[in-house]
């Protein structure tokens, strides 16, 4: 049984195909423990740290930090009897047991020095940009050296070798051709210019002329585009103001822009929400509350002994809201499967975070069977697990309902997508302090902005209006809600 074991990319879940090197936790020869973590991975829903399968000693690394292997690839390989001795080596010097070739994206990150005597890169039979072998179309690469085909008139290669000739007197230099004065624009002057038919008509239809202008097509010609230019831009007194000008258009390049690689939790998300909102018909409805009352509800909690450590926000009592509104409507928490809607007994509520990796929904296991203290220490947790960047995928699984706090951005609501498989999600929004009408007069109040997104295929328009507005009845009186409902 061979010493060397190599360890594969695991499947995390959810049927995740490729995963980014993040960080390696460990490096070629350190020993390691049973399930001690060896490289930090991130995946389109989570970064995970993952554990050794053996104890042993990092024999070799299969990919550098940044690069993206498949599920079931190796990335690694471990001795797993360090102290047996050296190890066996194949006649070709390899060890017996099979190891797994690097990767392409790992050979490629290692850079080769250039030996004597090599050709130089990008040149026929030499090394390309990549690692390829420059050759021409049709023909696989030689490794015969490289020949001249001798000048027209000129001594063959093998006259090298022969004894030296009489040194003939020098040709007489050829006679100097005089080259033409250039114009501003480039062109010899009293040259031809060089534009299309159509182009010439339409600077003759904007009274531009030709001869002034520098072209940016093939060979100097004059375009469409430059003639447009000419005719939008004020007329000037030098002609240097057009060389300025076309300066600074051209200082818009690839130099003063970022390219992104889209990847890891952004890609998912785009996956994602464009198959949502191509996929499921959305409505959205809003509703403005006031919210005076719940939030002194919330100070009175607050002030009680057994919540002092507790994170109390407005979030959570949306949160129970939703949950209460669930159990009115349970259509709300449903699916829609193709041939029937699958209608759910539970209620994995998902709250919608922002992480530097991108935005990321973990939920909340049966949601509705948690008390409102054991609701807060849920939803603290997954919050603080999901800004450390070490939610699971496993936690941002099954969800059946979505909220999305966009109030903390000091936004006031806004037409959220579904995630897919769910059929609702509740857009919170920021709770200010606005004029109101209470009880006949106009006092300041704390109001918010509710807007609520739900798949009209499963959801009418009076399932979602009646769900909205118990979320907002509870919200505005939450003591009375609670007597009433339960």
């Amino acid at each position: 049984m061979s010493r060397i074991k190599t360890f594969n990319l695991p499947d995390l879940g959810e049927g995740l195909t490729e995963g980014e090197i993040l960080a390696w936790l460990v490096k070629v020869g350190d020993d390691i423990e049973l399930n001690q973590p060896i490289v930090e991975v991130e995946t389109a829903k989570a970064a995970v740290e993952i554990p050794a399968k053996w104890a042993g000693r990092v024999q070799a690394i299969y990919h550098p930090e940044g690069a993206t292997v498949e599920v079931g690839s190796p990335i690694i390989a471990i001795d797993t009897d360090p102290n047996a001795g050296p190890i066996e080596q194949s006649t070709t010097g390899a060890p017996a047991a099979d190891l797994p070739t690097p990767s392409a994206a790992s050979l490629a990150a290692v850079e080769v020095a250039p030996e004597e005597g090599m050709v130089e890169p990008g040149l026929i039979g030499g090394v390309a940009p990549g690692g390829r072998t420059a050759v021409l179309v049709g023909y696989g690469p030689r490794n015969a050296p490289a020949k001249r085909r001798p000048r027209k008139g000129g001594v063959p290669a093998q006259a090298a070798t022969a004894p030296a000739a009489p040194v003939q007197p020098a040709p007489a230099p050829a006679p100097v051709v005089p080259v033409p004065a250039l114009n501003g624009n480039g062109r010899p002057a009293g040259g031809p210019v060089l534009a299309k038919p159509p182009v010439r008509k339409l600077a003759k239809d904007l009274g531009v002329d030709l001869a002034t202008l520098t072209g940016s097509g093939p060979l100097g010609s004059i375009t469409r585009e430059d003639v447009q230019q000419a005719a939008a831009a004020p007329a000037a007194a030098e002609p240097l103001t057009v060389a300025a000008t076309a300066t600074a258009a051209a200082s818009f390049g690839a130099d003063r822009e970022q390219r992104i690689p889209v990847k890891g939790v952004r890609k998912l998300t785009a996956e994602n929400m464009s198959r949502s909102a191509f996929t499921a018909p959305h409505v959205t409805e809003f509703l403005t509350v006031d919210m005076t009352r719940a939030m002194k509800a919330l100070d009175r909690l607050r002030e009680r002994r057994e919540w002092r450590d507790v994170r109390v926000s407005p979030l959570l009592l949306v949160a129970k809201a939703v949950l209460l509104a669930v159990k009115r409507h349970p259509m709300v928490n449903s699916t829609w499967a193709g041939d029937e809607i699958v209608v759910k007994d539970y209620v994995n509520l998902g709250i919608a975070a922002a992480t530097e990796r991108g935005l990321i929904v973990p939920n909340i296991k049966d949601a509705g069977r948690l008390s409102l203290r054991g609701l807060a220490d849920a939803m603290t947790d997954l919050v603080q697990t999901a800004k450390a960047g070490k939610t699971s995928p496993a936690d941002m699984s099954g969800g059946t309902l979505t909220i999305t706090n966009v109030g903390v951005f000091g936004v006031d609501t806004g037409t959220p997508i579904l995630p897919p498989g769910e059929s609702a999600i509740l857009a919170f929004g920021a709770v200010r302090e606005l004029p109101w009408v209470h009880k006949g007069k106009v006092k300041p109040r704390l109001v918010t902005t509710l807007g609520l997104s739900f798949d009209h295929r499963i959801i009418d328009g009076e399932l979602g209006s009646k769900f909205l507005r118990d979320i907002g009845d509870f919200l505005a009186d939450p003591e009375a809600a609670l007597l009433a409902w339960t």
